[in-house]
């Protein structure tokens, strides 16, 4: 069994109530759980959270809904707990709460290594940078792979670096530079490995997890999506999905096609 767990902390540290903030007239944490659903080959889709509060508002949307500890170091955690109990599902998918309009199809391209090559056991997504403004966010990791597409290094810096490149411009217009999507997918047994390691040196200098496979040897396989995605970590954000939504998704031209 294919499950997608959507972890949701209340006290987010730089947007204090997150999964709750309004997005056209629905919680975030609705509209992404509302787009996991749009996937063809997740067979569910559960939402761990650590508010009862939140939890309520889950369930009234009509989401099946697991309330987790407070004190979990991550959300990557927070659906290991969940995975724990849900001894059906042999594939596991991390989708991120502050995504809130990520597309079925995005989701079902980081499933399809698992299904069809049995030696991946984690996967997930990139997508070439377009823009100076990505490059240099430190927000938004980016990610080199090897030629079978496997991870070799994540970093908020730009990587690889493009030592003749002046600008960052011009290291754009040299390399392709590939920005990391955080949707995970796992097999039960290496999530349930994964978050029983401790916490590593790269991860806690770059305060990413994901390095925390490398430094351990897991192979992240790595799939390249067409598709754009909209996190929300700051208000700034939170603004320009409000926009998003009210402009594109809910444009009365709009066809119904998921927009890229």
């Amino acid at each position: 069994m294919i499950i997608g767990i959507i972890p949701a902390r209340f006290a987010s540290t730089r947007l204090m109530g997150k999964p709750l903030a309004d997005i056209g007239g629905k919680p975030m944490l609705q509209h992404a759980y509302e787009s996991a659903k749009k996937s063809r080959l997740l067979q569910d889709v559960v939402i761990a959270v650590d508010d009862e509060k939140v939890a309520q508002i889950a369930r009234n949307f009509g989401a099946r809904v697991f309330v987790t500890p407070k004190n979990v170091a991550t959300g990557t955690d927070r659906i290991a707990i969940v995975a724990k109990e849900l001894t059906s599902a042999h594939i596991i998918v991390n989708i991120q709460g502050d995504e809130p309009f990520i597309k079925g199809r995005m989701i079902d391209q980081a499933i399809e290594p698992l299904l069809f090559d049995p030696t991946v056991n984690v996967s997930t997504l990139a997508k070439k940078i377009e823009t100076v403004e990505d490059l240099k966010a430190v927000s938004i990791p980016k990610v080199v792979f090897d030629y079978n597409n496997f991870a070799m290094y994540f970093s908020r810096s730009p990587i690889p670096f493009v030592r003749n490149a002046r600008t960052h411009l011009e290291r754009l217009q040299k390399c392709e530079i590939y920005k990391h999507i955080g949707l995970y997918v796992y097999t039960r047994e290496s999530l349930l490995n994964f978050t029983k390691l401790p916490q590593t040196d790269l991860e806690l200098a770059e305060q990413l997890e994901q390095l925390r496979m490398l430094e351990n040897g897991f192979r992240i396989k790595v799939v390249v999506t067409e598709y754009e995605n909209l996190a929300v970590d700051t208000p700034d954000d939170l603004e320009r999905a409000r926009y998003y939504y009210k402009q594109i998704l809910k444009n009365p031209d709009y066809d119904g096609n998921e927009p890229d």
